[in-house]
C-alpha cells in the first residue's frame, strides 16, 4: 500500500518473484515523494563519508536514534542512489560532469543530490517508469484500505474500496505498509490532503506495535501568508545562504543557536515562533543578498508557486512559519521492515526503525524510503515472522486524564485543530491531558461501517486514531528531545527517557 519511494522500490524488489499488487489511495503519483523539493542525502561526495553522514543524522536525532538502523542507511545509501542515477534520475551535474551536491542544515558535508527543487518528483518519475515496465506488478489507483486480514496474529492481506465503491478483499502472502505520513493530523502542515496516517492507524488497529509517535518534525519555514497554502519552502534555500529575519530586517538565528540559519529544524522552528512573539510581527526568508538568476534558475518550483501570490523569490522577503512536516515516530519495524506481526511490514515514513531519533536529519527521508524500501522488498518472500522485541522499547503508562475537561465536538477540522494548538510546537500537562481526554471519548464512538464506502469517514477515524496516539506519547514523555518540547520539562531527561515508547496495538 503506498506508491512512493519506499512502495516501488519494494515492489521492484519483488517483481521477479511473483505477482505484486501496489495499491494506492489517490492518483499513482500523488503522495508525499513527490512534494519533497530539498533532494536526498547519501555520502557521495569526495570529502565525505558514511562515518560522518552517520554522526550528523545521529547528531540530529538527539541521542535517540537506533545507531544499527543508522548505519544501514548510511552505508547501503550510494549504492542506491547510484541505482536511481542507472535507471534515469535526472540528478544536476557539476561543470566537471560530477553530481551537484547541496547543504543542508545540520550536514557537515555538501551531500545532498537534487533536481532544482523538485527532486522526488524526479525521483518518483524514474521508478514509475521503471514500474510500469515489470509485467508482474499491478496497480489500483483510487483505492480506500479500511482494514488488514488476518489469521490469528498474521497479516494475510486487506480490505477495499476499489475507485468504482465496490468492496474487495485482496490476500497476500506479504503486505507493505508504506503509505507515508500524518501531517493533516495538524492544522498546519506542509503534506498533501493525502497523508493521514493510514498506515499507522490500520496496523495499530490491527495490534501491531508503534513507536515514537511524540517525535513530530515541524518544518520552520512554509509559506505563512493569508490565503494563501502553506507551501514547503525548502531548506535548501538556507543551504545556499537564504537568511531568517524579523520584521525589521534583521537576522536573529544566531542569538538562539551557535549555528545561525542552519541550525536543526526544531531549533529553528521554535525560534521562529518565540522571534514572533518577542517582536510581535512577522518572519522572513530573505535571499536578497544573492544572485537573483542563480535563485530563480536554482528553485523555479518555489520561485513559480511565490510568483502566483506577487512574492519574487530573488527580491522580496518570504513570509514563512512552522508547520507539521514529518513524522519520526510510527509503526514499530526492525531493520528489515518487519512489524511485531507476521506478513506485515512498513517501510518509509510510515514506519519506526529509530532511524531519525527525535528529529529527521533533512533530506534523509527519501534515502530512507530508498533503503529500507528495498530491504523490505527483498525478505517479503521469506516466511513470515515478527520483529524480535528489543529492550530499548517500553511502554509506559498514560498519566490519568479522568479530571481533564472535556466536550468538544471533534470533526475533522476540529481534531487538526486541536492538535495544532495542544499537541504543536510548544507542549504541556495540561493542554495534553486535555486533549487525550477530548480525543479518547471520540475515539469511543468506533469505527465507520465497513460495508459502505464512507472516505470522509475513514478520514476522520484514522486521523483521530493516530492524535489519540500521537497526545498519548507527548503526554507520557516528561523531557524535551528533537521534536518533542514540553514547557514544564524544557530539559532532556537520558536517566529516564533514552528509550522508544510503545504504543501495542489494539
Amino acid at each position: 500500500m503506498g506508491g512512493g519511494i519506499a512502495g516501488l522500490r519494494a515492489a521492484i524488489a519483488l517483481a521477479p518473484s511473483g505477482r505484486v499488487l501496489i495499491l494506492t489511495k489517490a492518483a499513482a503519483a500523488e503522495g508525499n515523494t513527490g512534494y519533497a523539493q530539498g533532494g536526498i542525502a547519501a555520502a557521495v561526495g569526495p570529502d565525505d563519508s558514511p562515518a560522518l553522514h552517520a554522526a550528523d543524522t545521529i547528531r540530529a536525532g538527539d541521542g535517540l536514534c537506533d545507531e544499527g538502523a543508522v548505519r544501514v542507511l548510511v552505508e547501503e545509501g550510494p549504492r542506491y542512489v547510484y541505482e536511481l542515477v542507472d535507471w534515469g534520475a535526472r540528478f544536476e551535474r557539476a561543470a566537471d560532469g560530477s553530481l551537484a551536491l547541496g547543504l543542508e542544515a545540520a550536514h557537515s558535508r555538501r551531500r545532498v543530490l537534487h533536481v532544482g527543487d523538485a527532486t522526488g518528483r524526479e525521483i518518483a518519475r524514474a521508478l514509475w517508469q521503471h514500474v510500469v515496465r515489470l509485467p508482474s506488478v499491478q496497480t489500483i489507483a483510487h483505492s480506500l484500505v479500511t482494514e488488514l486480514v488476518t489469521e490469528g496474529t498474521r497479516v494475510t492481506g486487506v480490505r477495499f474500496f476499489d475507485d468504482e465503491g465496490i468492496r474487495r478483499t485482496v490476500r497476500a502472502s506479504a503486505t507493505l505498509l508504506a503509505t507515508g505520513g500524518a501531517g493533516q493530523v495538524f492544522r498546519e502542515t506542509t503534506n498533501p490532503a493525502v497523508a493521514t496516517g493510514d498506515g499507522i492507524a490500520l496496523a495499530y488497529r490491527a495490534g501491531a506495535r508503534v513507536a515514537d509517535l511524540e517525535f513530530v518534525q515541524f518544518h520552520p519555514t512554509a509559506l505563512s501568508k493569508a490565503g494563501a497554502p502553506r507551501f514547503l519552502i525548502s531548506e535548501a534555500l538556507r543551504g545556499e545562504g537564504a537568511r531568517l529575519v524579523n520584521a525589521a530586517g534583521e537576522p536573529f538565528m544566531v542569538r538562539y543557536h551557535a549555528d545561525g540559519d542552519l541550525a536543526p529544524r526544531d531549533v529553528v522552528a521554535r525560534s521562529i515562533v518565540r522571534e514572533t512573539d518577542e517582536t510581535g510581527g512577522q518572519v522572513f526568508l530573505t535571499l536578497a543578498h544573492l544572485d537573483a538568476a542563480h535563485v530563480r534558475r536554482r528553485f523555479p518550483t518555489i520561485a513559480a508557486m511565490c510568483a502566483q501570490i506577487g512574492i519574487d523569490i530573488a527580491t522580496d522577503p518570504i513570509p514563512v512559519g512552522p508547520a507539521a512536516h514529518y513524522m519520526m515516530g510510527g509503526i514499530d519495524t526492525d531493520e528489515w521492515g518487519r512489524t511485531s506481526l507476521p506478513g506485515l511490514y512498513a517501510a518509509g515514513e510510515t514506519a519506526c526503525t529509530g532511524v531519525h531519533g527525535a528529529n529527521r536529519l533533512a533530506s534523509n527521508s527519501l534515502l530512507e524510503g530508498l533503503v529500507f524500501g528495498a530491504r523490505s522488498g527483498s525478505v517479503m518472500t521469506e516466511t513470515p515472522r515478527a520483529a524480535e522485541p528489543r529492550p530499548d522499547r517500553v511502554s509506559r503508562p498514560v498519566p490519568d486524564v479522568s479530571a481533564a475537561p472535556t466536550g468538544r465536538t471533534l470533526d475533522t477540522d476540529g481534531i487538526r485543530d486541536l492538535m495544532w494548538r495542544s499537541a504543536g510546537l510548544f507542549r504541556s500537562r495540561e493542554r495534553l491531558q486535555s486533549a487525550v481526554a477530548d480525543l479518547e471519548r471520540a475515539c469511543a464512538t468506533g469505527a465507520p461501517e465497513h460495508d459502505a464506502l464512507q472516505a470522509d469517514s475513514w478520514r476522520r477515524f484514522n486521523l483521530l486514531t493516530v492524535a489519540r496516539l500521537v497526545a498519548r506519547a507527548a503526554l507520557r514523555r516528561e523531557e524535551s528531545r528533537g521534536g518533542h518540547f514540553r514547557e514544564d520539562f524544557p530539559a532532556r531527561g537520558d536517566v529516564h527517557w533514552k528509550v522508544h515508547l510503545i504504543d501495542h496495538g489494539q
